[in-house]
């Protein structure tokens, strides 16, 4: 619908505006009559006849006056009448019943909370933009309108195979038995057989073992993940053990990222730069035996003074070591979990405003709405995928025949 020029200057004259405010104000009253309008021309539909027109009539259900109902419009609060009929049949569709916000202020709720604005930012907005104050209780119920999406989303069938699936975690605080405790939100991202990255899932939890683990992976089968080339893992407790029970045949990657953290972590300030470029010359080694040649030499060098630095590079070295059997291409993908990271990254960015969750659920819709968000910009492959996929498929010969 547009008005013409002179039906504008006509509305204008008629109404002798002086400002802004009283456009507004005029706007909402036409908003208000056009909605009665289309009502009553839904119960006319509804009913057969046209108010008045008693011939016509081939119903034993009739008008039965109207009740008053105030709703949030993009134009502020406005008054409804809406019209009855007798046997109370009407079901209007323009304004359903029980419906009181006709604005698409829940999607910009929704949208406001999926960026990390804080309930009290949210309220603040609302109230400028429609004079109204909603209550945090009623924020939390417009967002959890989102929770059969969640629940789809975590449950929702996935490929049955993928090239890599990293692992990872990022920690908030949240609220439990009037505690604040830190937990985990763990999360797997894979790198599909096309090339393509999605987020398959995610999992709060304080703990992490094997046994967890094994529920966690045993998810994802049970979702159609048959098979999985290669696990790009941080150190997380138990869950090499639990890939080998649910996916023997998968190689695992433990972060070299996370290893160099670990291992400055008790290297004194001054030693720093000379250890990560002893560092270097293992990881960065062209072949798996180099690189423990290399390890040998750095312990040698740097083991009467950081012993458990080098034991845990010794004791690791086999699921450490797994990307030197890679082509260079492959071998940037799977040493470090940084596509994750990233995602994580994101996470917080969004998050840093909320000190403490409220609750696990108030965890998930924020981090559901992110990741929807950060997936929505994944539509480009991995950067010379079919040369890895060639090479992925020559060594893991069983992925061939996932590959249409």
């Amino acid at each position: 619908m547009k008005f013409d020029r002179e039906e504008i200057k006509s509305l204008i004259e008629k109404n002798e505006f002086e400002n802004v405010g009283d456009v507004q104000e005029v706007m909402k009253e036409l908003f208000g009559d056009i909605i009665k309008e289309m009502l009553e021309g839904e119960l006319e539909g509804e009913l057969g006849y046209s108010k008045h027109d008693y011939k016509s009539k081939e119903t034993d259900n009739s008008r039965n006056g109207h009740s008053k109902k105030t709703v949030r419009s993009d134009y502020g609060e406005i008054e409804l009448e809406i019209p009855r009929d007798r046997k109370g049949e009407f079901e209007p569709v323009v304004v359903k019943k029980h419906q009181r916000d006709i604005s698409g202020i829940e999607d910009q709720i929704i949208s406001m909370y999926a960026r990390g604005m804080t309930v009290r930012d949210i309220q603040s907005h609302i109230e400028d933009i429609y004079g109204s104050r909603l209550s945090a209780e009623s924020i939390s119920r417009i967002t959890d309108k989102i929770l059969p999406l969640v629940s789809e989303w975590r449950n929702r069938p996935l490929e049955s195979a993928y090239a890599i699936v990293y692992m990872d975690a990022v920690f908030f605080k949240v609220v439990e038995s009037n505690q604040v405790r830190k937990k985990a939100l763990y999360i797997a991202l894979g790198v599909s057989l096309n090339g393509h990255k999605d987020i398959l899932g995610m999992w709060i939890s304080e703990t992490e073992g094997a046994s967890y683990w094994l529920s966690i992976l045993n998810e994802l089968k049970n979702r159609g993940v048959e098979d999985v080339a290669i696990f790009s893992i941080d150190a997380l407790s138990g869950m090499e053990e639990a890939i080998e029970a649910v996916y023997p045949f998968s190689e695992v990657q433990k972060c070299i990222v996370h290893q160099i953290r670990n291992t400055m972590r008790y290297v004194t300030w001054r030693d720093r730069r000379p250890l990560a470029r002893d560092l270097k010359t293992v990881y960065q080694a062209p072949t798996r035996e180099a690189g423990w040649n290399a390890l040998l030499a750095l312990e040698e060098k740097w083991g009467d003074k950081y012993h458990l630095s080098i034991k845990s590079w010794k004791e690791n070295w086999e699921s450490l070591s797994t990307f030197f059997q890679y082509p260079e291409e492959l071998r940037r993908l799977v040493y470090t979990t940084n596509p994750i990271e990233s995602v994580n990254r994101q996470l917080r960015k969004v998050t840093k405003n909320k000190g403490v969750f409220p609750t696990d659920t108030s965890l998930l819709k924020m981090a559901y709405l992110a990741i929807i968000n950060i997936t929505k910009k994944w539509t480009v492959r991995t950067l010379e995928w079919s040369k890895i996929l060639s090479q992925l498929v020559i060594k893991y010969e069983r992925l061939a025949k996932y590959i249409s």
